[in-house]
């Protein structure tokens, strides 16, 4: 899953549009889930969309 970073900014604010609060949870859940598939690549990119929308709610949220 080799995304551009926009992609990945673009898809983290779609996700947190759907799931609200609970964003940063799910993308945590799918990277986890990938991680126990041995989907390393797959994961690091959930990691990243996570990370993004954490930086997005800023560090009130975390």
């Amino acid at each position: 899953m080799s995304t551009s970073n926009v992609d990945l900014q673009d898809y983290a604010r779609r996700l947190y549009d759907a799931h609200g609060d609970k964003a940063v949870a799910e993308a945590a859940q799918k990277a986890r889930a990938l991680e126990e598939q041995g989907r390393r690549e797959d994961a690091l990119t959930w990691r990243r969309i996570e990370e993004i929308i954490k930086e997005t709610l800023g560090p009130h949220q975390s």
